[in-house]
């Protein structure tokens, strides 16, 4: 079977709480998944809070939202210019989208 590749979606603080929840239940099924939690919007500013190496790991972090609320997304974030352009090639790409 192939490996699964997930994006899950958060573009608010409560969904980046669930996708948070949701990353970690998949792992915990299959853990050679490749999930990344794409955050944008209000989330952002919760995003750059985290500590949790596991799923700093995993966050993929718009530079527009950054950059609109002032923050800074913590060293080895991975920051895309734009969190809808990511998920758009992405999902060509053949990664599953979920929002959480």
């Amino acid at each position: 079977m192939a490996v699964t590749q997930l994006l899950i979606h958060a573009p608010t603080v409560d969904a980046l709480k669930r996708a948070q929840n949701n990353a970690r239940n998949m792992l915990k099924l299959e853990a050679d998944a490749e999930v990344e939690i794409v955050v944008n919007g209000p989330a952002a500013a919760l995003a750059v809070t985290l500590t949790d190496e596991d799923i700093l790991s995993r966050l993929v972090i718009c530079r527009n939202s950054l950059q609109t609320q002032s923050l800074s997304a913590q060293e080895g974030v991975k920051q895309v210019d734009a969190a809808v352009q990511y998920l758009a090639h992405q999902q060509v790409k053949g990664w599953s989208y979920i929002r959480a």
